[in-house]
């Protein structure tokens, strides 16, 4: 079924769309669907979102006074309307969101602009996209009608479901949660309405909770992906490398984990070196040539880990043809760097190659080249079957190490790796090994093999942004922008639990240097580091689409090097794939030809490399729309990531309800104050309602609660003991009393 918001999608300000065609882009050919389509038409032309032009084709308004945005609600009922780009949210109230539910996408209307530090306030006008047609809800009986009651407190309808229903029978005691398909939407007084497709069991089962998890994290689809067909590859000439020894860095383990890249070392007789890397060659077997073949993909996005399984994007018949396999020949789309004597690097050229993966290097492997003794003539037994190779992956190790320093002089981060022993998550935990979507690295750990592997790809993916830039091509990339001056208000404010003089910039805020060297591993600082986590969101994905000056305050990068990890990094590497097979490397007029692929080829090219046949393509596949549905579905993911967490440490609290324990005080709020168990590795809440011997106010500045009468204060740091209560599954929550 269509949305509000494709209709919106499929037209532009340029060219027109007539009626039968948008039917068909739409995929509309029932009588009822036209109708519906009819009305949405009506509907956004009345909002003069759209208009018809002399030829009586529809296209979009170029002057609007509404904006598109993303509703978000709090438990406690407040809305604002989220746009993108950091620009300012717009308030709404509950009587102006013409029900419109969280997550919606929609139209908004200000009515009232925002004054010193409130926000504009605005009106819906449209619901562009639901975002919940699917919920998850238990069933009561009111007034002898049944109704699911959306467990997400943020959304205040309830959804009256068929007293007889085939998929689910009503009993009185059912304290399972239940999977509502919405029929209809509610709107003025009539009620929504829909039906139980699914019935979740919470019983402690791995399995269940997963399901649950996914369901609550609004991923509803988890059967095979429905990909491009899998084409041939292209005959164009590709550079054998093939007798050359290539090393993957497997950092996930799982025999359905998304594909690694491969690692080539070559010396040269300068005491230089080619540095290889080399990727699976996705983008040359995939059609991605059409609106169709783009929206195979738009149920998911990315792979992510379901336990110890991978739920991949890509269909098993692409993964199968395009990983390596030791000792077989394969093809690869390919990044060869030139490293000095001092490992940087000096040039850099792509390429179509043929390669054969020679060894897989693992933790035990990499522990065993970085902790041996050099001077010792004999090899451990974890080494024996590569000591031939043992020279080159120490080369691979050193490069690694110096690129890994550089990132870090320019604005990289290292902070501690957050604590969690819950071995059931098994690579949940293994973040993206390429790294560009987070802020900093985790800290050098000579025994973790993606220590060696993040530096290697986040060095290849921004060498494809500075390239594919230079010539102005289409990019999807992630800005990683400065932190030196960020708002660190919070972590200031609790620093006198550190032993640190703390001096501030003129501006009133710390260098984010300086705050990182606050953050260790003991107890107390070990809260600091958790608040400054959270203060560092995810890069988002963002659209580039000409020349940018990079300066001291931003890094860009443009992942190619996972294409079976997810769409961004596919739709780069096919980007690149189109460079290498049709970019224009001379001048109709003869010029002699100029290699397009190496470094510093751009200077010496003033023509568009990409003719208009291939350039519209690219429009087609990297927009904004494009980019908006990437990063709505990665928010998903991590979602469902960070849910996951939390469903693994509540199951290991409700082994202990009764239990008593020391813990640390890692938060403090009006209504209770939140608790680390470090010896489970959870954290549960004190609620002040269960401070029963006083009354506590809440004192922001000091950000700590304190008894009127006994002056009792607790505060952020201090140590005490607890005993869990109760956990609460559907909320991921964990109950937690003073002893």
């Amino acid at each position: 079924m269509f949305s509000t918001s494709s209709i919106i999608e499929n037209l532009n300000l340029e060219e027109g769309l007539e009626y039968k065609k948008l039917c068909r882009l739409l995929k509309l050919s029932k009588k009822t669907e036209k109708a519906k389509l009819d009305i949405a038409l009506r509907a956004l032309e009345d909002l003069e979102i759209i208009n018809k032009n002399k030829n009586n084709e529809y296209i979009n308004v170029s002057e609007s006074n509404h904006l598109v945005a993303r509703i978000r609600c709090s438990s406690k009922g407040y809305c604002f309307a989220v746009r993108d780009n950091n620009k300012e949210d717009i308030y709404i109230k509950e009587n102006l969101l013409n029900y419109a539910w969280n997550g919606d996408k929609v139209l908004v209307r200000i009515i009232k602009e925002g004054v010193r530090r409130r926000s504009p306030e605005g009106v819906v006008d449209c619901i562009l996209e639901r975002t919940n047609q699917i919920l998850l809800a238990k069933v009561e009986i009111i007034n002898d009608e049944v109704y699911g009651i959306p467990i997400d407190d943020r959304i205040l309808s309830k959804i009256k479901l068929p007293k007889t229903d085939e998929q689910y029978k009503y009993i009185s005691d059912n304290k399972n949660i239940v999977k509502i398909e919405i029929d209809l939407f509610p709107i003025g007084q009539q009620e929504g309405t829909g039906h139980v497709i699914k019935e979740l069991k919470l019983n402690n089962n791995e399995n269940l909770d997963t399901n649950f998890v996914l369901s609550k994290s609004n991923i509803h689809s988890i059967d095979k992906p429905q990909n491009p067909k899998l084409t041939s590859i292209n005959q164009q000439p590709r550079l054998d490398l093939s007798n050359k020894n290539s090393y993957m860095f497997k950092s996930w383990t799982s025999k359905n984990s998304p594909i690694l890249p491969i690692f080539q070392i070559e010396q040269n007789e300068n005491n230089t070196y080619k540095l290889w890397v080399h990727t699976n060659a996705i983008a040359e077997r995939l059609d991605l040539s059409s609106k169709k073949s783009l929206q195979l993909f738009f149920d998911r996005f990315e792979s992510f880990p379901l336990l110890d399984q991978w739920q991949n994007y890509l269909s098993d018949e692409i993964c199968e043809a395009s990983k390596f396999n030791t000792g077989e020949i394969n093809e690869a789309i390919s990044l060869c760097m030139n490293i000095n004597p001092q490992n940087e690097i000096i040039n850099w050229s792509f390429h179509l190659t043929k390669v054969k993966c020679t060894f897989i290097v693992e933790n035990q492997h990499i522990e065993a080249l970085t902790t041996r003794k050099s001077s010792t003539r004999i090899t451990s037994r974890i080494l024996k079957p590569i000591k031939e190779h043992i020279e080159e992956l120490d080369k691979i190790i050193e490069i690694s190490k110096e690129f890994r320093k550089k990132q870090l002089l320019n604005g990289k981060i290292e902070l501690p790796k957050p604590n969690n022993n819950i071995e059931s998550l098994k690579e949940l935990l293994v973040h993206n090994p390429a790294d560009y979507s987070k802020e900093y690295f985790h800290p050098f750990n000579n025994n973790d093999i993606q220590t060696y592997l993040t530096p290697l790809l986040y060095e290849a993916n921004s060498i494809w942004f500075n390239h594919s830039n230079n010539y102005g091509l289409h990019n999807a990339s992630y800005i990683s922008q400065k932190l030196d001056y960020i708002n660190v208000s919070e972590v200031i404010k609790n620093s006198e639990l550190i032993d640190s003089n703390i001096e501030l910039n003129e501006n009133g805020t710390l260098s984010f240097n300086k705050l990182v060297e606050l953050c260790s591993d003991d107890n107390k600082k070990r809260i600091l580091n958790k608040i400054l986590i959270n203060l560092l969101k995810d890069n988002e994905l963002t659209l580039i689409t000409k020349d940018i000056s990079i300066n001291d305050t931003e890094k860009i990068t443009s992942p190619w090097t996972l294409p079976s990890f997810d769409f961004t990094n596919l739709i780069n590497q096919f980007n690149l794939y189109t460079m290498i097979i049709n970019g224009k490397r001379n001048k109709s007029s003869g010029k002699s030809i100029i290699n397009i692929m190496e470094k510093e080829s751009w200077k010496e090219v003033n023509w568009g490399i990409y003719n208009s046949s291939i350039s519209k393509n690219m429009d087609l596949i990297f927009n904004n729309l494009m980019i908006d549905r990437i990063n709505e579905y990665k928010n998903k993911v991590k979602q469902y990531k960070s849910n996951m967490i939390n469903i693994k440490q509540v199951r290991k609290a409700e082994n202990y309800i009764g239990k008593n324990f020391s813990g640390l005080i890692m938060t403090v709020q009006s209504y209770g104050f939140f608790v680390e168990i470090s010896e489970l590795n959870v954290e549960g809440l004190v609620h002040v309602s269960t401070l029963s011997n006083d009354w506590y106010e809440y004192r922001s500045r000091q950000n700590l609660l304190i008894g009127r009468k006994s002056k009792k204060s607790y505060k952020i740091g201090d140590e005490i003991n607890i005993k869990i209560t109760k956990v609460d599954i559907l909320k991921y929550q964990i109950d937690l009393e003073l002893i």
